[in-house]
């Protein structure tokens, strides 16, 4: 398999996410029936809504709304991070049950993600760190066969497989956490792997809640940067791509 490339997939989500949501916030301020609250909101009408809701700091009725998303071509270092949000679901490719043995792959070596740092230092480079990677391939089929082969074997053999190593994984999550995601992720502080996710997944998201992720990003597309001495000091450059995203 060798080097890989990040691939995001808006999968599923509750339907007319901005509906259930505006609907949810109204019955908070409403002696109508669930019913009655339905027949009476159009899309514009929970535009309105909703933009108000956020506006408000009422943001409890977001979580009607969930997501889940499709994730290959990226690394065990990424889910590592991504995992630390805990209001989350996911489901994810086995190293356990799932070989990694080099005749399971279509060129003789796992699938890795390569860092664009190393990337940028050109082709040479390149081809160091992709040897690396063949080198620990042998070492993890040695493991197996010295491990007798199946499950029992893959479980200790991946222990010397990388960061580098690429997984998948399916992920859900409502569009309350999604917010608080893209908030911290979508920062230019953040690690770039996970920062290219979550920019991904937020661009995905814009076109079928607009108004729930309207703002949503770092925090300093809602005001100053509360990053302090550690600020990237770019925030009109970040508020003017995200406003483009």
């Amino acid at each position: 398999m060798g080097a890989v490339k990040m691939k995001v997939t808006l999968l599923k989500y509750t339907p007319d996410p901005e509906g259930i949501v505006a609907m949810g916030a109204r019955l908070c301020y409403s002696a109508a029936g669930i019913d009655e609250l339905g027949e009476k909101l159009t899309g514009e009408e929970c535009g309105r809504f909703i933009d108000m809701l956020l506006a408000s700091g009422h943001h409890s009725p977001v979580e009607h709304a969930s997501f889940t998303f499709g994730v290959e071509g990226v690394s065990r270092s990424l889910l590592a991070q991504i995992t630390r949000h805990r209001i989350a679901s996911f489901s994810v490719k086995s190293q356990r049950y799932v070989s990694e043995e080099s005749v399971s792959q279509e060129d003789g070596v796992f699938g890795y993600v390569v860092p664009p740092r190393i990337a940028s230092l050109g082709s040479a480079y390149v081809e160091e760190y992709a040897a690396q990677m063949k080198k620990i391939q042998e070492w993890y089929d040695r493991w197996v066969k010295l491990l007798g082969g199946g499950r029992d074997a893959y479980e200790d053999a991946r222990f010397v497989l990388p960061n580098a190593a690429e997984t998948k994984f399916l992920v859900t999550m409502n569009a309350r956490e999604l917010l608080h995601f893209f908030t911290l992720r979508c920062c230019r502080r953040a690690q770039w792997e996970i920062r290219a996710l979550a920019t991904e997944m937020l661009r995905q998201v814009k076109r079928v809640a607009p108004h729930v992720f309207a703002r949503a990003g770092p925090a300093c597309l809602r005001g100053p940067c509360p990053e302090g001495r550690w600020s990237c000091g770019e925030s009109e450059a970040v508020r003017n791509f995200f406003a483009d995203l």
